[in-house]
């Protein structure tokens, strides 16, 4: 499809792994996203997120997980023939990410099959594992996103 792009479909074998990160969270950047998305005290303010069960001004999960599909632009989607997602199957806000945390992480490719409906076109199963600076894992995530071919497969 796209010569220019380095990852196709064909690129994306179950095992195959993508490193994220580093990411740097700032206290200004959970307080923007907060004011316009989710505009929850313990998001916005430092004192009110120490009273809270996050410990601190914590990024609201939406948040989180904002800055891991930014790490998956990074890392490769935008340097690939990605077509979109059909959605996420599981998202998991596994611990609090504070303002001061920088995140990496881990993709791994599940499964990769042709689309039955859609040829030219493959569907790529992933997971993801994103930690902070002391490896605790903060979100776990897994979804398929379709990806172009490089060849499309012949008319039977």
């Amino acid at each position: 499809m796209n010569a220019a792009k380095k990852y196709a479909f064909e690129d994306f074998a179950p095992g195959t792994r993508f490193a994220l990160g580093p990411y740097p969270v700032t206290a200004e950047e959970v307080i923007e996203f907060a004011r316009e998305f989710d505009p929850q005290p313990m998001h916005l303010d430092e004192a009110a997120g120490r009273q809270s069960l996050l410990g601190g001004l914590a990024a609201s999960g939406w948040h989180t997980s904002a800055m891991m599909m930014r790490m998956l632009c990074d890392a490769f989607l935008l340097d690939s023939t990605s077509l979109g997602a059909p959605g996420v199957d599981q998202a998991r806000w596994k611990r609090p990410v504070l303002a001061g945390d920088t995140l990496h992480g881990l993709t791994e490719v599940v499964s990769a099959r042709p689309s039955a409906s859609r040829p030219g076109v493959g569907i790529v199963r992933m997971s993801h594992e994103i930690r902070n600076q002391r490896d605790e894992l903060v979100v776990a995530s897994v979804n398929s996103g379709f990806f172009a071919m490089r060849q499309r497969p012949e008319a039977a």
